[in-house]
């Protein structure tokens, strides 16, 4: 198996996790600072399922083409 397929198949299981897992991340945002006294808000955001559609496509995209190298 050579790296573009490898890469490939990574990219087609990390975009199927995210769109089916959904994972999170953390953001920390500054929401009141008056002198040396800071509020902070944390906030939890999902990665986008644009990013799941991404890697889905573009691992596709990396198999046909390392499919069509061989072959051709």
């Amino acid at each position: 198996m050579n790296l573009s397929r490898t890469i490939g198949l990574v990219l087609i299981v990390a975009g199927v996790f995210v769109l089916w897992k959904r994972p999170t991340y953390a953001t920390r945002q500054d929401v009141v600072r008056i002198g040396d006294f800071k509020a902070t808000v944390d906030q939890r955001e999902a990665v986008p399922a644009l990013w799941g559609v991404a890697g889905v496509g573009a691992g596709t995209i990396l198999l046909l083409v390392a499919g069509r190298r061989r072959d051709g």
